[in-house]
């Protein structure tokens, strides 16, 4: 990642390692560290009924008690050379119709870019310390599409990114059709210094059928699922906020990118557009005290 910025200043969509680029399909890597002085032996559960949710079954945008916008394309593409621009509240980027949230990317331009789409953020809606975090969804297919379903920190009590942190539930690039990510970022652990913390599976049709995508968070781990099948694990080590900044509230990012650095490492095909992504649910189980 070229372009690291802080979370006040709206940094980049998804900060996921340039190395991933090279796995090869069908592969599954685990990067998690899997050491842990933080009470290792507390079995965590969490509740059964979700405590915030949106089941987008409204019809229209989405319900704004739920749900803001990040909006333009600020910083260099969002810090990731990214070729959209996000609007505020378009029909033709978001609709919540069927049950199912859509984000869609179109070509067309808007100040200066050559793509418009939607990224929708929970922050001061609905923000959270540990818990279930899960989602449904379909992602697009296309070469240069880049969708993501992930959280930042509500008030950037370490600093800028890295140092307060990410969490990466969902990434998907269309070039790499079927192949999921989930990834955290702190100042010890992200890609700018080698030391990143990812996991990538493919998948059965990512585009054509929903799959399930979630992080259990505790105070001792997060750890990632795709269909209730664990794929990623890291640890807290006890060692301070350098590795561990996950003691601080977090909110949720849904967007569509288009290009970037990674999204379009291997171009733009302008046939895929518009490409949507499609969310059936986004749930919040509150860990048990």
């Amino acid at each position: 990642m070229k372009n690291i910025l802080s979370n006040t200043l709206l940094y980049p969509a998804t900060l996921l390692c340039a190395t991933l680029f090279a796995c090869q399909s069908g592969t599954t890597e685990q990067t998690a560290n899997e050491t842990s002085t933080v009470d290792s032996t507390t079995s965590y559960t969490f509740n059964t009924t979700p405590s915030w949710s949106d089941e987008f079954d409204q019809e229209g945008l989405p319900d704004t008690s739920k749900w803001s916008y990040d909006v333009g394309s600020k910083y260099d593409g969002w810090g990731n050379q990214e070729l959209q621009y996000y609007t505020d509240a378009d029909p033709k980027n978001v609709q919540v119709k069927d049950g199912l949230l859509h984000i869609t990317a179109l070509a067309e331009q808007k100040e200066g870019k050559d793509y418009t789409s939607t990224r929708l953020v929970s922050k001061g809606k609905g923000d959270f310390l540990y818990g279930r975090f899960e989602v449904r969804a379909k992602v697009p297919k296309g070469r240069g599409t880049w969708p993501a379903v992930w959280m930042l920190p509500t008030e950037d009590k370490y600093g800028g990114w890295p140092e307060s942190g990410e969490i990466d539930i969902l990434e998907h690039v269309g070039f790499d059709q079927d192949m999921v990510h989930i990834s955290v970022h702190t100042k010890d652990y992200h890609h700018s210094i080698g030391t990143q913390k990812t996991a990538f599976k493919k998948i059965d049709d990512a585009s054509g059928q929903f799959h399930t995508y979630r992080i259990d968070w505790t105070p001792a781990s997060i750890k990632g699922f795709v269909d209730n099948v664990e794929l990623f694990s890291f640890a807290n080590e006890g060692t301070g906020s350098k590795a561990w900044p996950f003691d601080q509230k977090f909110h949720w990012l849904v967007n569509l990118a288009v290009g970037g650095f990674w999204g379009g490492e291997k171009g733009i095909d302008p046939k895929a557009f518009p490409a949507t992504f499609v969310v059936d649910y986004v749930r919040v189980y509150d860990l048990k005290k």
